[in-house]
Formats: structure tokens, C-alpha cells, sequence
């Protein structure tokens, strides 16, 4: 079995961003990393939005990031720390639209370790020096400058090592143009280590240490070290220089401190906190992240608490202070997202979203629509056409769009076509063809456009496009056909295929991010359009249209007008490039699992949250604040004191906004959910108790009960993490009433562990309860436990069960395979895998077969060999004494790994399904960081050879932009195998021509049949 791996949606979680002048022009933009991922948004003034100009995958963790500028110097370049224990400086190139390497130096070895640098950048203000370091020992500074042609050069390292030290946070220290000087919180745990007694660990101080590079003798000092009162956890450089007064704010828990060398004297201020917080009292306030706004006569900070409130703080120097549910014909991906108050339930659909600008009755049903400029050189139209069966409207576009008369055209007759015929028009009378096409069904419509152009400057400067002429053939099967278009000759190659729908294809030629795009009109609309040097073609998550044309004006400047039985609509299509609308539902907690009723379709979500409150915690801990406030008043103000008291009681904030009460450890809140996933309604809602949390949940019938739905929740109880500890746990019992839309309390189960893991089994029910398997049937006043296993090693996470298999994964050694015998009444282990897995989910592909995933970022196949026999007798001797085995061993027969696949990102989900209509299986998989992506098999041994080679060469051809070895990184804790990563042969469009040129005579073929079999393989299993 060989797969190919696809990313549908790339991770959205941000874990770093910075901001500067990237392109080189006055306009400010963000470039961010999503994990593996680095993406370049441009934020619109004007309309408030952020485009994405460009998102690169870099194979690599990136663990820090800085933007850097030279003195004097009007672009900002990247500097990413990451794991290939090399520092990578970046510049991006507007004319070719990607990031280029500048320079690339090694200065350890791959992979993020504690004393390799990478995980803390800091970059000298001024742009002279910028220093990468270890979380223990290493401090590299790297001196920037330019050479004789303006080009940045790097020097070699200058080392500012220093033994037994765990670094906090690193920042360059603005001192205007002295020698630059960086600024980290430190630890020395040298004494610690040697003092048996554990007494220095108590005592030893976090230091606050400069270190200065001298450019003169070009090495780098400790210039000073104060040890500091309390532990700091992040650093904020103060302007310095003819700005202010240079040094650092040093941010800690419940204060934050400014500090410069010399004898200026420290301002200390305590972090304000909200009044009346329900939070734990005992709880500190502590900075997380912050950004400095300077302009030439002033500055101040932002700072942001854990709990999201942000703080102006400003340094006033001189006084010394600071202050396929929905029957669609694709499926639907349903998926839980999100933390805590702001977690949400998300229908995922195949299409673009679209957002109606303008939607108008029309006095009948229209058979077409145009717009047309005034004169050839107008950026805007001026009037839409409307067409009719016996008449013509005509509306102009202004501020508004109202029907005019005297445009000149006639409003009595239908009109069959309409357009501009500018100051240069021709018109031509003898046509000879120049190259004929055989078609598969009747063409319905045609549309020439130019696409997939990079914008290009030529000799005089003016830029312009230089794209490819393609020839988009609508047929009335439903098909949609796109041949290149010689523009000399006339010849017509690379033909694509892709079937739209059931209806007749109409095409219409629009206008999207500067670009030519197709709109193509089938029983869905579908959107043909080039983004970041790759072809998309997506259907618009709206309602079938039947005739289109562009629309330009001052409010829409890349609309569509549209018109739907007998409505006008300006719609216009701002998310380009995403696979996937969503809408979202809010949710109470954090969703930790969801089942669907297989009757009603309606999903049963459990949340749950650590360190929160239940609503009824909430309201008793308000009230009891409400009378301390009273109590706490004197004679004279307990009038004020019980307004206040009641309009504390009254005030609700919203908590998606200010963020939930923070309960401290070892406190939980949990609800169950029922939810019908098209309307996105909560039909019902149980509120379990404090300290109650939900972790499993099944959806199951039982062989004695004929035809009832039962939901059973596993529910542990006062579970403290670290050191762990819990007081048992519970099986709540619920029937499902009213169609699935009611929950209906029958009883609870005690058992002694966390039952983490709920599956139904031949009638009855599998309960993982720590690391005990256990059968389980339904009884009147509880569950009665039928059969146990008690040998499996620490904990169960997850149960699947095909015939009389059962898996079992373990929360750390992989999977087991067990088999239920019914006339012994036992479970028999029979089978378990070689290596240790700390399985986060799994799931079966058939019968001896299991797809799993680990919370390193791996996904693996595990099959048992063809040879195994699940008939086994544990126990050769034959009196069956099942509890005094070892468990030293394991079982005597193993599993083979099939694939081994290194993501990146820790998997949460795994699913075998369809995604398109028609297409063949592959395997669904969303990650944490918000990814989703599949793997589907190869059908021919020769398309397996043809992708592996482009791998291959693509990997000598285009390494990875942070310098990680790409073979390495797929292969981050077990060998790849099996798997061929479509992510980097894809980056095949984005190479240069050249190379693009070299890698496909290599395989014997050109570029465009090489970009054909990568479409074609993303076209048969998704989109």
C-alpha cells in the first residue's frame, strides 16, 4: 500500500507574527507562522481586510521569527530560528511573489534540542547584530551589514556561551548607535545542581544580564547581571537612543518593572486586575505578549494579560513612574474546534464563500445579465444589462443601482448580446480555422482567457502580465474542459476534464485579485481562477445561478452580478485560495468528542474545561462576593455597598469576549449537547456537576432492550493532573426520547478509574476504566459488568471493535488486539505492535488492518500479518489461571507497519471516507493547529513511480526554506515509509521555469503534463 499525502486546509493556529515593510514600499505588512508554515498578509486600510499574498510550507518547526531592517535601509528582511539548527534570513520579491533564501548558516544539528540555538531570536534596533539562542548554554551573535553592491552579508558566529544557564527571553536593547547590546533573563542552576540538600534550588534568583557586542574587537562580552526579586517571563525593549530613555520593561507575575544599567534608579508597578474577578484568588497576573508603538515624538506599549485584557502602559522618564446530514452531493466535514468559551462546532463545506453585496426582485424571470463600461478607459461600469424574454432594463451604477431610460438602448426587445467596442476596435469578415477539436458532448459555451500570469515589469516599466491563453469549453453534459491556447498559431494542447454537474456548462469571463477567472454555471457555480501559481477550481457555497458577468464599482471593485430565477445579486468572492466555507456555532466549553444518532442525525457533543466553573459554581461564588461586599462596608456605605453588590449581580459579561473565570487546578466544568448540525440549534443541554468532567461518550442500542437509543458518557471525577490523582469516575446512562432530540436521565455507574473510552460491542458495551477493558450490559439501577481484561500496560485511550476483534490503542504502547470469546466469556489478547505509541486516535481500515495516530504528529498503518491466529489459548496448561501472566512479554504474535508518515502537527481525528461525489476512499485527518488533510492510496504502480521520482527531485531541486532536510522532517521519529509527500511535489508550479524545465526532462515529460498528473491525482480523491 503506497499513499500520497494532501493538505486540503493548512493549519490556521498562529504561533508567531511580526510586522514591517516586507515588499519594500511605504505598506506595512504582517508575516506569520502557523507551525510548519509561513504566510505574508497584507492588511487593507481601506476595508479592513487582510489578504494573504503568500503562504509557503517549510517543512521544519519554525520556533522564533524577527524582522530585521539595515541602517538606513527602507525593507525589512525574515530571520527564523527553527530545528534545522541553522539560521535562515529571507527576503521576499513582489515581482515573483515568494520569499527568497539570502543566507543560510549552520551552527548545530537538526531537530529543537535544548542546547541547540533557534527557539529565542533577538535583533539589535538599529539592525547591526542579531543573536540566536538555546533554551541552556548557546548564544550565537551574527554582525549584519552591506556590501558594495547594497547586498546584506552575515558574518561568522561570535560566541557568547555560558554553561549551566536556562535562558527566558532574549531582546536587543535599543542604545542608539553604541555597541549593540542584548538583554536576557537568565538562571544559573550550577549550585543547584551540586547541593544535595535541594536548599540553593530554593534560593537561586533569576539574573537580568546584558551582554554587549564590540564591534571594535568584534566579540561579545557579559557586560553586567542583577539578580532579580521575582521570576520574570518576558522582556520589552524601551526606545532608546534621541527616542527615550533605552533599557527594559521586565514583565512578571502580578508586576512590571523597568530596569537600565547604571545607577538609574527601578520603577515597579503592580499588573491591575479586574475588579470584583471571580478568578482563584491565589491566582498571579502575568503579561503574555506585548507590541511598541513609536512615532518621532512619542511611544507606548501594549501589553496583553493571559486573561486577554490589554494595558496602555507609557514611561514618563522624568518623574520616574510608569503607569452529509444536509443531503448535499458531498459530504460535509463536521468538526469541534476551539477552546473554552470560544470553542465552536463547524460544518465545513467544498466551496468558496460568498458574500451578497445586493440582492433585488426583478418583475419577472431574466434570461441573461451584462455590464458595460462608458468608454474603454473607465475603471468602473456604468450600466447593467438586464435581458428579458420581451424586454430590456437597464440600471445604472452609481453610490446605487436604479433603472435609467435614456441610455441609449432599446427597452423593448430582448438583447442577445452586448459589449464595448472601444476607441480600437476591428471588426474582421474573413475567418479561416486555424486548429479543430474533437469534443466528447455538444459544447454549450466558450471563453478565452489569459491566465496564470506573474506580473512582470518590461523594458519601459510598465508592468504587465505575461500568462498563458486558455480556451474553457462548457458541454452540456455538465463538463468543463480548459485547453491551452497558442496564441500564434492557434493550436489547442493539454486538454483538462472535470465534471461540474448535471446541467449544461455556461461560462462567463470575470475578474478576481487583478486577475482574469471563469465562472463556470452548472447545477453548481464554480469559480476557474489562478492563485499563488497554482489553478483552483471551486464551487461557490451559494445557490444555483444561471447567468453571470463581472461588475466593477467604487464600492465592489471585483463583484459579480448574477442573476437567480427572478432576483439580481452583486456578489463578491473574498477568501481565494480556501478549499472550505465554514459556519460556525458556538459552544459553552472546549468539545472533546461528539457521536452522531444514526436515526435523526443529530450529533451528542460532551465539553469540557479545566480550571473553569459550572454556571451554578458561578452564580454561588457571585453571590457569596455580593454579600462579602456588603458585610465588608461600614455603617455609613452599606447603602453603596449593596448597589454595588446588586449591580455586580446584575452585570454579565460576555465570556467569548472577556474570557472565562480561571477556577485553578483540579477544578472542571462540563455540559453534554445534543445539536442538530444543519440548523446548528441546541436541543437539549445537561449541566453536569463542579469537578465533574466528560471524556467519553458512545451512542449504543442494547440486545435487551429492543429498539432504544442509549448515550453513555464517561464522566471522571475531582481528576487532578499533575501529580495525577482521581476519585473515580461514572457512566452516566442516558435514553434517547423524541426522535433523538432529548436526553432522558436513566442512572449513574461508579467505577474506579477514568472510564476514557466507550464503544458498543455485540449488544452490550466495551468501558476502557483506566487500564482495565471491561464488557458491560444494562441493568435497572446500573450497568452490570460482565468480563474484564486487566493486561493491558497503562491506560486505555480509545476502543474499536470489527466481528469479534477488538482494538484497544493505549494511551502510550500503540495498539492491542484482543478477541472476545463468547463461550468462555473472555477477552484474549492475541496480537500488539513493536513500537510505543502514545495513540491519539485511530481508525479501522478493514479487517486486520488500523490507521492511528500519536500526539507527536505521526500517523501510522499497522496490519497483522496474514499468518496471525486469533484462535488462541492463552494458557497451554489448561487450568486457565489468566491472573498471575506477566505482563513482560506482551503478546506472542506482532503487527507490521505498513506507513509511516511524520505530519507535523499533533492529529486528533482519523477517518476513512469519500470527499467528493464518485471519487474513491481516502483518509481524513484534522490536526490541532486547525489542518486538514488526506492520504489517499495509488491506484498503479506507475503513477507511484512517476511521483516518487518528482519527490525525489524536488527534494535536491527545491529544498526547504528554513534549511530542514525534508526526508529528515517527514521521517522525525520514525522512518517515512509508504508515503509521498503531495505538499512538496506540488511546490512544482512555484519552482522557476528553468528548473521547472530540468526536473520534468528528467522524468521524460514537460512541465504542463507534470502540473496535469499533479492536478489530476488532487481532482480524483478531493479538491
Amino acid at each position: 500500500m503506497f499513499l500520497y499525502n494532501l493538505t486540503l486546509q493548512r493549519a490556521t493556529g498562529i504561533s508567531f507574527a511580526i510586522h514591517g515593510n516586507f515588499s519594500g514600499t511605504k505598506q506595512q505588512e504582517i508575516v506569520v507562522s502557523r507551525g510548519k508554515i509561513l504566510e505574508l498578509l497584507r492588511p487593507d486600510p481601506n476595508t479592513g481586510k487582510v489578504h494573504t499574498l503568500l503562504t509557503v510550507e517549510v517543512f521544519g518547526v519554525i520556533r522564533s521569527l524577527m524582522a530585521f531592517r539595515l541602517t538606513g535601509g527602507t525593507k525589512d528582511y525574515i530571520v527564523v530560528g527553527s530545528d534545522s539548527g541553522r539560521i535562515v534570513i529571507l527576503e521576499y520579491q513582489p515581482s515573483k511573489n515568494m520569499f527568497e533564501k539570502i543566507h543560510q548558516e549552520t551552527f548545530g544539528k537538526s531537530g529543537c534540542r535544548r542546547i541547540v540555538p533557534g527557539q529565542f531570536l533577538a535583533v539589535d534596533p538599529k539592525g547591526r547584530a542579531v543573536m540566536i539562542s538555546a533554551i541552556e548554554k548557546q548564544k550565537l551573535v551574527y554582525i549584519l551589514n552591506r556590501d558594495a553592491a547594497a547586498r546584506l552579508t552575515i558574518s561568522s558566529p561570535l560566541e557568547a556561551h555560558k554553561a549551566n544557564t536556562l535562558v527566558y527571553h532574549v531582546v536587543g536593547v535599543d542604545v542608539g548607535f553604541e555597541n549593540p547590546m542584548f538583554a536576557c533573563l537568565e538562571m544559573d542552576y550550577e549550585e543547584a545542581d551540586n547541593d544535595p540538600t535541594g536548599e540553593a534550588a530554593a534560593n537561586t534568583q533569576q539574573t537580568l544580564t546584558f551582554y554587549e557586542l564590540d564591534l571594535g574587537l568584534n566579540h561579545v562580552v557579559r557586560k553586567y547581571s542583577e539578580p532579580l526579586e521575582e521570576h520574570g517571563n518576558f522582556l520589552i525593549t524601551v526606545p532608546g537612543g534621541s527616542d527615550g530613555p533605552s533599557g527594559v520593561l521586565i514583565c512578571s507575575e502580578n508586576y512590571i518593572t523597568y530596569k537600565n544599567f547604571g545607577d538609574q534608579p527601578d520603577i515597579r508597578c503592580p499588573i491591575p486586575r479586574r475588579r470584583n474577578d471571580l478568578d482563584d484568588p491565589e491566582r498571579g497576573m502575568i503579561f503574555v505578549c506585548s507590541a511598541t508603538h513609536k512615532t518621532k515624538s512619542m511611544f507606548f506599549f501594549l501589553a496583553q494579560t493571559e486573561q486577554g485584557d490589554i494595558f496602555k502602559i507609557t514611561l514618563e522618564t522624568d518623574e520616574d513612574m510608569i503607569a452529509d446530514l444536509a443531503n448535499e452531493d458531498t459530504p460535509q466535514l463536521y468538526v469541534a474546534c476551539g477552546r473554552g468559551p470560544r470553542s465552536s462546532l463547524r460544518v465545513l463545506r467544498h466551496g468558496l464563500e460568498v458574500s451578497e453585496m445586493a440582492v433585488s426582485e426583478l418583475p419577472g424571470n431574466p434570461n441573461a445579465v451584462w455590464t458595460v463600461r462608458r468608454h474603454i478607459e473607465d475603471e468602473f461600469d456604468a450600466y447593467i444589462i438586464v435581458s428579458f424574454v420581451n424586454a430590456t432594463l437597464v440600471l445604472s451604477i452609481g453610490e446605487t443601482v436604479e433603472e435609467v431610460t435614456d441610455s441609449g438602448f432599446l427597452g423593448t426587445t430582448p438583447t442577445l448580446s452586448c459589449s464595448l467596442l472601444g476607441d480600437d476596435a476591428l471588426v474582421q469578415d474573413c475567418l479561416q480555422p486555424l486548429s479543430m477539436q474533437a469534443l466528447p458532448a455538444q459544447p454549450e459555451s466558450l471563453c478565452i482567457v489569459e491566465m496564470g500570469g506573474t506580473e512582470k515589469q518590461d523594458e519601459l516599466g510598465e508592468r504587465g502580465s505575461i500568462g498563458f491563453l486558455y480556451l474553457n469549453i462548457g458541454l452540456q453534459n455538465g463538463v468543463l474542459l480548459r485547453t491551452v491556447l497558442d496564441p500564434v498559431t492557434g493550436d489547442l494542447s493539454d486538454t483538462r476534464t472535470r465534471y461540474l454537474g448535471s446541467r449544461p456548462v455556461k461560462l462567463f469571463r470575470v475578474r478576481m485579485q487583478g486577475q482574469e477567472a471563469v465562472l463556470a454555471m452548472s447545477s453548481r457555480s464554480w469559480l476557474s481562477y489562478s492563485y499563488q501559481s497554482r489553478f483552483h477550481l471551486t464551487p461557490l457555497s451559494y445557490e444555483t445561478l444561471e447567468f453571470a458577468s463581472g461588475f466593477a464599482s467604487e464600492q465592489c471593485p471585483e463583484g459579480i452580478v448574477a442573476i437567480s430565477t427572478n432576483t439580481l445579486r452583486i456578489l463578491a468572492l473574498e477568501k481565494l485560495g480556501a478549499v472550505f466555507n465554514q459556519v460556525a456555532f458556538p459552544l459553552q466549553y472546549t468539545p472533546r468528542k461528539f457521536v452522531i444518532h444514526p436515526e435523526s442525525n443529530n450529533l451528542i457533543i460532551i465539553e469540557t474545561d479545566h480550571n473553569a466553573y459550572t454556571e451554578a459554581t458561578k452564580a454561588q461564588r457571585k453571590q457569596q462576593m455580593a454579600e462579602e461586599m456588603v458585610e465588608a462596608a461600614g455603617e455609613d456605605e452599606r447603602e453603596l455597598a449593596a448597589e454595588m453588590a446588586a449591580a455586580f449581580l446584575n452585570e454579565n459579561l460576555p465570556e467569548s469576549i472577556f474570557g472565562a473565570p480561571k477556577a485553578g487546578s483540579g477544578q472542571w466544568a462540563s455540559v453534554i449537547r445534543v445539536m442538530n448540525p444543519i440548523q446548528g440549534n441546541t436541543l437539549d443541554l445537561v449541566q453536569l456537576e463542579q469537578n465533574e468532567a466528560a471524556f467519553s461518550v458512545a451512542v449504543c442500542r442494547f440486545s435487551n432492550t429492543g429498539e432504544d437509543w442509549y448515550v453513555l458518557v464517561g464522566v471522571a471525577k475531582d481528576l487532578i493532573l499533575n501529580p495525577r490523582s482521581v476519585a473515580g469516575g461514572f457512566v452516566y446512562t442516558y435514553k434517547l426520547v423524541n426522535n433523538g432530540e432529548k436526553l432522558e436521565f436513566l442512572h449513574k455507574t461508579p467505577v474506579e478509574e477514568v472510564p476514557a473510552a466507550i464503544a458498543p460491542f455485540q449488544g452490550r458495551v466495551l468501558i476502557g476504566v483506566g487500564k482495565l477493558l471491561r464488557v458491560y450490559d444494562l441493568g435497572k439501577k446500573k450497568l452490570l459488568r460482565k468480563c474484564e481484561n486487566k493486561h493491558i500496560a497503562n491506560y486505555i485511550s480509545g476502543i474499536q471493535t470489527i466481528g469479534h476483534r477488538v482494538i484497544v490503542s493505549d494511551v502510550q504502547e500503540s495498539f492491542i488486539w484482543v478477541r472476545y470469546k463468547r463461550n468462555e466469556n473472555q477477552l484474549i489478547i492475541f496480537a500488539d505492535d513493536t513500537y510505543p505509541r502514545w495513540v491519539t486516535t485511530a481508525s479501522l481500515l478493514d479487517y486486520d488492518t488500523v490507521a492511528g495516530a500519536d500526539k507527536f504528529g505521526n500517523i501510522c498503518v499497522v496490519r497483522l500479518p496474514p499468518n496471525t491466529n486469533d484462535e488462541v489459548d492463552e494458557d497451554p496448561t489448561g487450568n486457565k489461571a489468566l491472573w498471575d501472566r506477566g505482563l513482560l512479554n506482551g503478546a506472542s504474535q506482532k503487527a507490521e507497519v505498513i506507513m509511516n508518515y511524520h505530519v507535523g502537527e499533533t492529529v486528533l481525528s482519523l477517518q476513512k471516507t469519500t470527499l467528493i461525489p464518485g471519487g474513491s476512499e481516502s483518509l481524513v485527518y484534522t490536526t490541532l493547529s486547525g489542518g486538514i488533510g488526506i492520504l489517499v492510496p495509488f491506484t498503479s504502480h506507475e503513477d507511484h513511480d512517476f511521483f516518487q521520482h518528482v519527490e525525489m527531485h524536488l527534494r535536491s531541486e527545491h529544498p526547504p526554506l528554513c534549511g530542514r532536510d525534508h526526508l529528515s522532517f517527514r521521517s522525525y521519529y520514525f522512518p517515512v515509509k509508504n508515503v509521498i509527500d503531495g505538499d512538496l511535489c506540488e511546490q512544482f508550479n512555484s519552482m522557476e521555469p528553468n528548473k521547472q524545465k530540468n526536473v520534468s526532462e528528467e522524468l521524460d515529460r514537460t512541465p504542463p503534463e507534470v502540473s496535469k498528473k499533479l492536478e489530476d491525482i488532487r481532482t480524483r480523491y478531493a479538491f
